[in-house]
């Protein structure tokens, strides 16, 4: 029987372990690439909030719209977007066509704004979330 011995063999002749040089090298190496890799991440989290703000958005509206065929109106500003998914008071034909988790914020926690008549649309209703800042009028996003 032949035994291999190791530290004859001829890769690993000589050779225990890593070198301090080879273990800062492949440090160097992986703070670079984190460098690059971590800003183009970081930014698609809230990429992600706004598009989910805005498809939320066309499903509210589109609710908005369910509700007024069958009641023949809007709820009101007081009733909020609740009334999509509680029977108001004075709806006669209501239905839920939402449910009570997806009327209450948007993504990043804030309510979202709708008025009924609105500000910006006096014949309609305005409907928007404020965005990550939570303030009226900076990064507002509408369905």
């Amino acid at each position: 029987m032949h035994s291999i011995n190791r530290k004859h063999n001829g890769l690993f002749a000589g050779r225990h372990a890593f070198t301090l040089i080879e273990l800062l090298l492949v440090l160097v190496i992986i703070s670079v690439l984190a460098a690059i890799v971590v800003p183009k991440l970081a930014g698609r989290g809230e990429d992600a909030k706004k598009k989910a703000a805005a498809a939320s958005l066309h499903s509210i509206k589109t609710a908005l719209n369910m509700f007024e065929s069958d009641n023949s109106r809007f709820p009101t500003t007081e009733e909020g977007l609740r009334a999509l998914a509680e029977r108001p008071g004075n709806a006669t034909n209501w239905r839920a066509v939402l449910e009570a988790k997806d009327v209450q914020a948007d993504p990043w926690g804030n309510p979202w704004v709708y008025r009924y008549p609105g500000s910006q649309n006096p014949d309609g209703f305005d409907l928007y979330s404020t965005g990550p800042d939570g303030r009226e009028g900076n990064d507002d996003i509408y369905p």
